[in-house]
């Protein structure tokens, strides 16, 4: 297990070579961007395709009888729905029904392989010990790098290598080879954008992503860029936009529970959950766009008429509109398009409103 405390992920030498600034995220020394930064490679991304590093997020594969009512046991998601080689969003929950973790939960054929992310990788996998059932298998996969290829040119470069990946359905996975080399493909898309997650040993990762780097379409971003697009898509980042004190009602997650978990429950938090589901939330998750140029960061104070009404817990320059972009928690009442606010920036309100999610149009694969 000692690989949790690496503070390298397997592409380091690679990123270290493409000229990449460092910074220390999640106990990692991550790429925030190389020599082009970071508006150049969101907005590569939205018009062709890039390769971002994910490495520091935890896998972890669940074997044995029983894996899949047992892990609906710790999370609101429909694993028992899952088809072999489809991919499912849900959460780790609490007995308030706050988030501890959201991740990615994929079926193979006798296995569950889960992406948890990489600052509660230790506290999941020790929560997972402790309530799954002995004859679980638990192992995290602590030989293996994760690539994204995120994009509209994903698709092409990616059938170049093997044509039957273009044909992958939205939130599927597939076992594959590109360039000779053996992986795990699974596809979705944390930018909002179409795109493939590859799952590959460590010892071949930074032959992949030389490969893939090869292709014209293809150039490489860091954690700048993937935050930029992922707040541009709406998406949550664990820590910033949920966490325990927030439930996936007040997070505008109601969508990745499905209809069996809304009404049989059966998962830490059911009841808060399905309470809030009947009658309302306190508050909700919702889209700020501030007026001016200057953006309104996390923790930003959000007030209505002079009283405070919610905090602002993503937020910053969204690349895409040439404008700031925010999302945070406001009352309940207060979260209906066009809602107008005050965000207090240096101590000065600064007039905005609340608009739908995302902020701009999704360009996931569908059949």
């Amino acid at each position: 297990m000692d690989t949790l405390a690496s503070a390298r992920t397997p592409l380091h030498p690679l990123h270290d070579r493409l000229g990449a600034k460092f910074v220390a995220f999640a106990g990692y020394d991550m790429p925030v961007h190389y020599p082009s930064g970071v508006l150049a490679e969101h907005l590569h991304t939205r018009t062709s395709a890039s390769l971002f590093d994910v490495s520091h997020m935890g896998q972890v594969r669940l074997r044995g009888p029983g894996a899949i009512p047992a892990l609906e046991r710790l999370v609101p998601g429909d694993i028992a729905g899952l088809l072999v080689g489809q991919m499912r969003y849900t959460q780790f929950t609490n007995e308030q029904g706050g988030i501890l973790d959201d991740l990615m939960v994929t079926r193979g054929k006798d296995h569950l392989d889960l992406v948890v992310n990489a600052g509660t990788k230790r506290s999941d996998l020790e929560h997972l010990r402790d309530r799954l059932p002995g004859n679980i298998d638990i192992d995290y996969l602590e030989d293996r790098a994760l690539l994204a290829v995120q994009g509209p040119a994903a698709m092409s470069v990616i059938a170049r290598q093997l044509p039957v990946l273009a044909n992958m359905a939205f939130m599927t996975a597939a076992e594959a080879k590109l360039y000779g080399i053996a992986c795990s493909v699974t596809r979705s898309g944390y930018t909002g954008e179409d795109g493939y997650e590859i799952s590959v040993r460590s010892a071949s990762a930074i032959e992949l992503a030389e490969a893939l780097l090869t292709e014209p379409e293809i150039r490489p971003a860091g954690l700048g860029a993937r935050d930029s697009l992922r707040l541009e898509a709406g998406l949550c980042l664990y820590g910033h936009d949920i966490d325990i004190t927030t439930t996936p009602v007040e997070a505008g997650l109601l969508w990745s529970i499905g209809k069996r978990r809304r009404i049989d429950g059966g998962f830490p938090g059911a009841d808060i959950i399905k309470r809030q589901i009947a009658e309302g939330s306190p508050r909700r998750r919702v889209g700020i766009l501030p007026e001016g140029r200057a953006p309104a960061r996390e923790h930003t104070e959000i007030r209505e008429d002079g009283k405070t009404i919610g905090i602002v817990t993503s937020g910053g320059y969204g690349p895409s509109l040439g404008r700031p972009i925010a999302m945070g928690y406001v009352a309940t009442g207060s979260a209906f398009a066009g809602a107008p606010l005050d965000l207090i920036v240096r101590e000065t309100p600064r007039p905005a409103r609340v608009v739908p999610l995302p902020f701009i149009p999704t360009r996931y694969f569908r059949v």
